[in-house]
């Protein structure tokens, strides 16, 4: 969902790559809940972080707790931002209905929303 949004809202002034530390099959929901709002993910595919060890980026953002504990480094010059995001499909799997699922993946995709339109302000920490 980063990805999309990254490319939708601030293709302008970033260009965006989505790896995963295990990458798994796009997941349908998440496609679902981007399409309700216009943006289509389908064609992305699920990447692992080794296919960009050699590229060089000016930051790495991490938005899962899992990858931010097991990418603690990037080779490069590129700075580590974590921003955590809940996981929706561990929620949903808990959730008792198909639209309470659903539910949750709407509510971390606009909490991902408002992230990306920060972009690139809320990467840089306020100073002190």
């Amino acid at each position: 969902m980063a990805e999309g949004f990254a490319r939708h809202l601030r293709g302008d002034v970033v260009e965006a790559f989505s790896a995963g530390t295990r990458p798994q099959s796009l997941n349908l929901q998440a496609v679902r809940v981007m399409q309700e709002i216009g943006i289509d993910i389908s064609g992305q595919t699920p990447r692992s972080i080794d296919q960009f060890q050699d590229r060089e980026f000016d930051f790495i953002v991490t938005v899962c707790d899992d990858a931010h504990e097991h990418c603690p480094y990037w080779p490069g010059q590129g700075k580590v931002v974590h921003h955590g995001f809940d996981d929706p499909p561990r929620l949903a799997a808990e959730a008792r209905s198909p639209d309470e699922a659903l539910d949750i993946y709407r509510r971390v995709r606009d909490e991902v929303r408002d992230f990306v339109r920060g972009i690139p302000g809320n990467l840089v920490p306020p100073s002190s």
